[in-house]
């Protein structure tokens, strides 16, 4: 038991391990890749689209080869998630386009809240009062090292509602997924992937040429750009393998919370690789989220334990009833009727 609890901590802290290091790797190889002073592959859509291209392409060789077992799912569970999972792309990108930078961070840390109400409306699930405290002490923390100007504007409120909205209910449905039809995290990848990829693939350049009026056909491709397209594509099949894989072990909102990390993160390598500014009230952003990220870890944990023994306690006294009642059952047994065997009143 005690090598089992070992077994599994290993592997949690590998899940998050890999989600943390693959996304920050994709953001810079992103940064690199589609920034004026890079190669300025400005495409966000399309290249989604090949992100999910390749993770596709993995898991089709992943099940020739009997590296993984293709259960079946509804193929409109499949189509429902593709479409709120592309909504959530278009609506994020949509929304960085229309609001300022300020704004948009605020929305993303508005996922937490609406994650917590979203489980409550659709799983019944509840918070103890130290992990709501935990989740308030990231947002604030990360709101202080990430929010700066904030403007927003009617169609920009829209559009980070519907990001916001389907990005939530997305991550949601990936840990119901897996538990209502028994499937790994890699196999629901494998079936969701392909139709990501084509539906991002064709629609993607018409959303990317209203998002920057360029058109991909019209892009200059060299050896660097293509080296970082397809850097980008290696780590989005573990960015998105690892996701699966830590909302289908955890919750969507542990997710959510925990994956802040990767923003403090981020601004780190920032500073240290691209020389951006890293300011006191940067530092102090992240010593909050990351002292928040600490307690709702432990007031998980706390939850979990608290949990726990609260079905030991009623195990326990079930256990205790029906021992009673046996007792009883055994000292005074029903005094029968000889000739008709039942029992007299």
């Amino acid at each position: 038991m005690e090598s089992e609890k070992k077994s599994s901590a290993v592997s949690d802290v590998g899940a998050w391990a890999m989600n943390v290091v693959s996304s920050v790797g994709i953001i810079m190889a992103n940064k690199q890749l589609m920034s004026s002073s890079g190669y300025g592959f400005s495409f966000a859509t399309t290249l989604t689209g090949f992100h999910f291209a390749v993770t596709a392409l993995v898991g089709l060789v992943s099940n020739a080869a009997g590296y993984s077992a293709s259960k079946y799912v509804p193929m409109w569970e499949l189509l429902w998630f593709s479409i709120v999972a592309n909504m959530s792309i278009t609506g994020m990108n949509l929304s960085l386009m229309l609001n300022s930078v300020g704004f948009y961070q605020i929305s993303k840390l508005s996922m937490i809240p609406v994650v917590c109400v979203m489980e409550w409306i659709l799983h019944s699930k509840h918070y103890s009062r130290e992990v709501k405290m935990a989740v308030m002490v990231v947002v604030i923390g990360v709101g202080v090292c990430t929010v700066t100007d904030v403007k927003v504007n009617a169609k920009g409120f829209i559009c980070a509602c519907v990001a916001v909205l389907s990005t939530s209910l997305q991550q949601i449905s990936i840990g119901s997924l897996q538990k209502k039809y028994s499937i790994g995290s890699f196999e629901l990848l494998s079936k969701t992937a392909p139709i990501q990829a084509v539906s991002l693939l064709v629609f993607g350049p018409f959303v990317d040429y209203f998002l920057n009026g360029n058109a991909i056909t019209d892009y200059k491709m060299s050896y660097g750009a293509l080296f970082f397209i397809l850097l980008s594509c290696s780590l989005a099949v573990f960015c998105n393998m690892s996701q699966y894989l830590c909302i289908g072990r955890f919750s969507a909102t542990s997710f959510q919370v925990l994956g802040h990390m990767k923003t403090v993160c981020v601004l780190i390598l920032g500073w240290l690789l691209f020389d951006s500014a890293l300011t006191l009230k940067n530092i102090m952003g992240m010593t909050i989220a990351v002292l928040g990220m600490v307690v709702y870890s432990w007031a998980v944990e706390l939850e979990k334990q608290s949990n726990a023994k609260a079905a030991l306690n009623v195990k326990n006294s079930l256990t205790e009833e029906e021992i009673r009642l046996l007792k009883e059952g055994v000292e005074n047994p029903p005094a029968k009727d000889v000739e008709l065997g039942e029992p007299k009143v």
